[in-house]
């Protein structure tokens, strides 16, 4: 068995060692690359201090990179008896460059390098999903636009309640991730504090420049308590990942609306052949198997979600290996969001109006109210039109003036503020392509390109 980071020369059970690493050599594969760039950042920070001389800072550094790419790439591979990606990556750098790959982990403990290598993990990761969100909000908007005054009925418990608009109801999902996508911002925040100089979270007793790795990695601060910053394991996680089922909450809705308006019974909206399913044994099947598994991934990411706060919860502060088991759930969800984002991206603009269906579907019952504001214009009293509307739908006698009081107001049926809501949206796009290229520039200032 390969010599363990932690490993002093004694022998380790078999099943001991199996059960520990659990499936780090796989899961760790996600965090190469950031355990890469981090521990660049740390080479180099190590060469500003004095701890480590320029050309050995510089051996690590062109080897880290090369490690990066690899890792990207997917051609690096963690072997089982190596433990996990941070020991398969020092005994790399070992390989590469001899001596200086021994003095890599010189200041800094294997908590605070993982801790690092999420966080840069979890950076990336929310600006992905945040620029699909951005993406799948265009869409919304654009379904909005094209159908902006095709009528449909609008549901409360399931039944007719008052007319909508296609416009409407495609509006609504872009504007609940408009909201989404300010929220991120603050999930951003919580993210952007660099860790790296906690170690096994209480710091070190060597002259680093904690400020001076922050900066090199784009942080705007330092993590500066480094109990908190162990503390902070799947608090960071949690944070992210309620995002994403928030997200997904605004997506499950319409999901539940597709399902529900695509159905014979509906016949509102179709689905193209290309985005169904058959039967085995029902030769006329379709089914919408995208839109009920992706309903199913809304509720998967809660379970996920809920995996991580029960795994980080009660207990007491400072790092516990109990933190390992927050990997594979995070990365899971992860994965799950952004297929869920990109494929949803996908479907909005292929659905199917049809509008004869809907039209048809919006009888006289859906103007009471409208009929009671009218009776309100001509000086009766709310409460009197009210029971007087309800008087002539009990009698049969109801006519409504289906062109009476037309909402113009802002969200009304006749004015959806697109405009409005597509200029956010493209702020949105700007915040979140700024804060991409400065990572991609804080990572070109690491490798020194």
């Amino acid at each position: 068995m390969a010599e363990t980071l932690w490993g002093k020369g004694q022998p380790l059970d078999a099943a001991i060692h199996a059960f520990t690493v659990g499936d780090d050599p796989v899961v760790d594969l996600s965090l190469v690359a950031h355990d890469a760039l981090g521990s660049a950042a740390h080479a180099r920070m190590l060469a500003h201090v004095g701890l480590l001389t320029p050309e050995a800072a510089r051996s690590l550094v062109t080897a880290l990179h090369a490690l990066h790419d690899e890792a990207r790439a997917g051609r690096f591979v963690i072997r089982p008896e190596q433990e996990d990606g941070h020991t398969a990556l020092e005994a790399a750098l070992v390989e590469r460059t001899g001596e200086a790959g021994k003095r890599i982990h010189l200041a800094r403990s294997r908590n605070d390098q993982v801790l690092l290598a999420l966080r840069l993990y979890l950076r990336e990761e929310l600006l992905a999903l945040g620029a699909r969100t951005a993406e799948l909000a265009g869409t919304f908007l654009d379904f909005a636009e094209a159908h902006a005054a095709l009528p449909l009925p609008g549901y409360t418990h399931l039944r007719r309640a008052m007319p909508s608009t296609f416009g409407l109801w495609g509006v609504a999902f872009a504007e609940g991730l408009l909201e989404e996508l300010e929220a991120l911002k603050g999930v951003w925040g919580r993210l952007d504090r660099c860790p790296l100089g906690a170690a096994a979270g209480f710091g070190v007793p060597l002259p680093i420049d904690r400020e001076y790795v922050a900066r090199l990695l784009g942080f705007t601060r330092v993590q500066r308590s480094p109990i908190d910053a162990q503390d902070s394991r799947g608090r960071h996680e949690t944070a992210l990942l309620t995002w994403a089922c928030s997200v997904a909450g605004t997506l499950e809705k319409w999901l539940w609306d597709v399902q529900l308006y695509s159905m014979d019974e509906f016949g509102f909206l179709a689905l193209p052949d290309a985005f169904t399913t058959g039967s085995s044994i029902m030769p006329q099947k379709k089914n919408p198997d995208v839109v009920e598994l992706a309903r199913g991934r809304c509720r998967e990411l809660r379970g996920l979600m809920h995996q991580v706060e029960a795994v980080a919860g009660g207990l007491p502060s400072s790092y516990h290996r109990d933190f390992q088991l927050l990997k594979r759930p995070t990365f899971q969800a992860v994965d799950s969001a952004k297929a869920l984002l990109e494929v949803l991206a996908r479907l909005v603009p292929a659905l199917k109006v049809n509008a004869d269906k809907a039209r048809a579907a919006c009888d006289d019952t859906l103007y009471a109210a409208h009929h009671a504001y009218a009776l309100v214009a001509k000086g009766l009293p709310f409460r009197d039109a009210y029971r007087e509307v309800g008087r002539q739908l009990n009698d049969g006698t109801f006519q409504p003036d289906r062109g009476a009081l037309t909402a113009t107001h802002l969200g009304g049926a006749g004015n959806l503020g697109l405009s409005a809501v597509r200029e956010e949206l493209s702020a949105a796009r700007d915040w979140l392509t700024h804060a991409h290229a400065q990572q991609l520039q804080s990572a070109g200032r690491v490798w020194g390109v």
